[in-house]
C-alpha cells in the first residue's frame, strides 16, 4: 500500500538570501547597515588624518578649561573661570528654558487661535486670521527683533517709576517692574518647611490625576459627569493652603525694589530672554492655529449635531466630542511644530540671549579653535533634544488616539 509523505527539505543555500523572499529583505538591510557604517569610519579616519596634517588633534579636552567671558542670564551658578563645560552646561538651560516656556505659550496661542478662528462672531474669526497669516508669513528672526525692539524703546526706564509723580507704576498691584532693561518679577524665597510644604504639593497632583481617571471611569459607565474641575482645584489648593499656614509660611516672596539706578531683589527677565520666548511661541502658535483648525474640521458636522441633540452646550461639545478626536490629527504635526521652536532658539544670538548655539556653539568655539568637536556637540544635543520631544509626544498621543473594540 502506497503511503503519502512529505517531500524532504533542501538545506539553506546562499543563494537565497537574494531569491528567497523570506530572507532577500533582510540581506538588503544588513547590506546598506555594512555601507552607511563604512561610509562613516571612512569619513571619521579621513577627518582625523586632514586635522594630523593641519596639525590638530580630534580631543574634547577644551572643556575642562578655563572659559573667561560673563554670561548675563543663567539657571545655576556661573562665573568667567569656570570652565567651558560649565559654559555649555548654562546655553543648554537657557536653550531648554526657551524650549520649554515656548512650547506651553504656543500651544495656549495655537489652540486659542485654531478655536476662535471658526468661530461665528465674524469679528472673532477675522482677528484670528489676520494673526496667523501675519505671523507665519514674515520671518521668526523679524519678529525676534521687532519684540526686542519694543522691550527696548516703549517700556519705561527705571528712573520713570521713582518720586511720587512717577512716569510709570508696577504692575500686579506693585510686585511687578516692566522696564526696558527688562521685567522683575517676585522670587521665592524658602524657608524651613518647605520639603513638607512640596511633598503635600505632590500628593495634591497625584490625587488629582486618579480622581479624573476615577471621574472617566464612571462618566462612561453611568453617563454622569463628575465636577472635576471644582474638585481637582480644592485638592490642589485647599491641602496646601492649610500646610501652608500650620508651617509657618514656609515660602515667602522677595519683591522687586528701585534702589539706585535700578531694580533689586526678585528675578530679572532680560529683553532678550522675553522677545526671543515671546516672538518663537507667536510664531508656532499661528502653525499650531491651523493645525488645530484643521483637525477640527476633520471631524465631521453630524458629531457636533449629535452633541447638540442631547443637549449639550457648545463648549461642553468643543471639550468633550470635538477635540478628543481631533488630537490624533493635530499631534503629529504638533510634534514637527515644538521641534521647530526648539531649533529656531538658536537665533537667539540676535539679541544677545546665551544659548548654547552662542556658548558652546560661538563663543567657545572661537577661543578654542576646536569647530569640529564645538559642532559635533552642538549638533548631538539638538539631536537628542529633538529626539526626546518626539518619543514624548509620540507616547501621548499612543494614549489619546482612538481605541477600537
Amino acid at each position: 500500500m502506497a503511503t503519502l509523505s512529505d517531500p524532504p527539505s533542501e538545506g539553506f543555500r546562499l543563494s537565497q538570501l537574494l531569491y528567497d523572499t523570506r530572507y532577500r529583505s533582510m540581506t538588503i538591510q544588513v547590506i546598506a547597515f555594512m555601507l552607511i557604517m563604512a561610509g562613516l569610519i571612512w569619513l571619521a579616519n579621513n577627518t582625523v588624518q586632514n586635522l594630523a596634517a593641519l596639525g590638530k588633534d580630534f580631543d574634547f579636552g577644551f572643556l575642562t578649561t578655563r572659559a573667561g567671558y560673563d554670561i548675563n542670564q543663567r539657571l545655576i551658578e556661573y562665573s568667567n573661570d569656570s570652565t567651558h563645560g560649565r559654559a555649555a552646561l548654562v546655553g543648554i538651560l537657557n536653550t531648554l528654558l526657551v524650549a520649554f516656556v515656548g512650547c506651553i505659550l504656543a500651544t495656549i496661542f495655537g489652540l486659542f487661535a485654531g478655536v476662535l478662528r471658526l468661530s461665528n462672531n465674524w469679528i472673532v474669526s477675522r482677528l484670528m486670521g489676520v494673526y496667523v497669516e501675519m505671523f507665519r508669513n514674515i520671518p521668526t528672526l523679524v519678529w525676534i527683533l521687532i519684540v526686542f525692539a519694543i522691550m527696548t524703546e516703549a517700556m519705561p526706564a527705571p528712573r520713570d517709576f521713582r518720586g511720587e509723580d512717577a512716569e510709570a507704576m508696577m504692575s500686579l498691584f506693585g510686585t511687578v517692574a516692566i522696564t526696558n532693561r527688562g521685567v522683575y518679577i517676585p522670587s521665592p524665597v524658602v524657608g524651613d518647611g518647605a520639603l513638607i510644604l512640596g511633598l503635600v504639593f505632590l500628593a495634591s497632583i497625584i490625587g488629582i490625576v486618579f480622581f479624573r481617571r476615577f471621574a472617566k471611569a464612571r462618566q462612561e459607565a453611568t453617563g454622569e459627569q463628575l465636577p472635576v474641575l471644582w474638585v481637582s482645584l480644592g485638592l490642589l489648593i485647599v491641602p496646601s493652603l492649610v500646610f501652608y499656614l500650620i508651617l509657618g509660611r514656609p515660602i515667602t516672596l522677595q519683591y522687586p525694589e528701585l534702589t539706585g539706578f535700578n531694580f533689586t531683589g526678585g528675578v530679572h527677565l532680560r529683553n532678550s530672554f522675553i522677545a526671543l520666548t515671546l516672538a518663537l511661541a507667536l510664531y508656532t502658535g499661528a502653525f499650531i492655529a491651523e493645525n488645530v483648525r484643521g483637525g477640527i474640521l476633520a471631524i465631521s458636522k453630524g458629531q457636533t449635531e449629535a452633541a447638540f441633540s442631547l443637549g449639550l452646550q457648545p463648549g461642553r461639545t468643543m471639550q468633550l466630542v470635538i477635540l478628543p478626536q481631533a488630537l490624533r490629527v493635530i499631534i503629529p504635526p504638533l510634534i514637527s511644530q515644538y521641534l521647530n521652536l526648539t531649533k529656531n532658539s538658536s537665533l537667539a544670538l540676535a539679541v544677545g540671549y546665551m544659548d548654547v548655539r552662542s556658548t558652546l556653539g560661538g563663543i567657545t568655539i572661537n577661543q578654542t579653535g576646536r569647530e569640529l568637536e564645538g559642532m559635533l556637540l552642538l549638533g548631538l544635543f539638538y539631536l537628542i533634544t529633538s529626539l526626546i520631544i518626539s518619543a514624548a509626544m509620540n507616547v501621548y498621543n499612543n494614549s489619546v488616539k482612538l481605541k477600537e473594540r
